[in-house]
């Protein structure tokens, strides 16, 4: 389905050139399928000599030809980059945004017309193929746009697709924001190591390690983590010990409140860009 559509991935930076290698290590795409655009010749020049895909400095040529058009821009430079490749899309190119905080509402804003227009939210694990990616679809947007979109990022990581736009806020604050939670947890857990007597570079890695197999072994038995939990602790024992301490500390509390103070922020950001979406536009007009 995918194979035969050129794409454009309008930005080369960690996320673009996460796409490329994704798309084309998992056989989605062909690298003559794929155009880059960027204003850094120097990234062109190293995705080109990496995935032999094909090149440009200007967007406006790699949105024209293509058929998906993918925009991993910065948020403070897409109001820009939407106004000077709006008026080479139209409802036969689907297009998606990786922009974070850049709301579907602000987009229409700025294009206005009507576009088949998707949003995603990848993380920062897309560098090593273990994204948490969700997919919102705007009004205009078929199954089979969100099927296309849903291929493309499930060759970085895994995906799901959200039925309500505003739950990215959401997502942001989650899977979004979570892997810097994860990194200050893992950081937390080796220092604790360190204190009570391993080396720095075992506990890291002891650390880390412990993260990627529950997490996996989460995901592959599908088994309520209050579930998995049980199998480790035994009565009297030392998991319940730690366990209980984490109570204390309100482990628990304060990362539903990480997630929710995140969250709002989005809202808050995702509000202010599309004042800013507009206050453009309105400029230009």
């Amino acid at each position: 389905m995918l194979k035969n559509k050129i794409i454009a991935i309008i930005g080369t930076g960690n996320m673009g050139d996460a796409l490329v290698s994704g798309l084309i290590g998992s056989g989605s795409s062909k690298p003559k399928n794929i155009i880059c655009s960027d204003v850094r010749k120097d990234k062109l020049a190293k995705i080109k000599s990496s995935h032999k895909v094909r090149t440009t400095t200007s967007n406006l040529k790699a949105v024209s030809e293509a058929d998906i058009v993918i925009y991993a821009v910065k948020p403070q430079l897409m109001a820009s980059v939407l106004n000077e490749t709006g008026k080479k899309l139209d409802m036969s190119k689907l297009v998606i945004s990786i922009a974070a905080g850049v709301p579907l509402a602000a987009m229409e804003s700025c294009i206005e017309k009507n576009m088949r227009l998707i949003r995603v939210m990848p993380n920062i694990a897309a560098a090593v193929k273990e994204a948490a990616t969700a997919i919102a679809a705007g009004a205009h947007a078929t199954k089979e746009d969100v099927k296309l979109a849903m291929e493309i990022f499930s060759s970085i990581g895994r995906c799901i697709f959200l039925k309500e736009n505003y739950l990215m806020d959401a997502i942001t604050g989650l899977s979004g924001s979570g892997p810097a939670y994860i990194f200050l947890i893992v950081d937390a857990l080796a220092d604790a190591g360190v204190k009570m007597g391993l080396s720095r570079q075992d506990s890291l890695f002891l650390a880390a390690q412990t993260v990627l197999g529950a997490a996996k072994l989460l995901i592959e038995t599908q088994e309520h983590p209050g579930q998995l939990k049980d199998k480790v602790t035994s009565p009297g024992g030392t998991a319940i010990a730690g366990l209980a301490t984490l109570e204390s500390g309100g482990l628990r509390t304060t990362l539903i409140n990480a997630v929710e103070a995140a969250t709002n922020r989005s809202k808050e950001l995702g509000d202010l860009m599309t004042k800013n979406f507009n206050d453009a536009n309105n400029k230009n007009t």
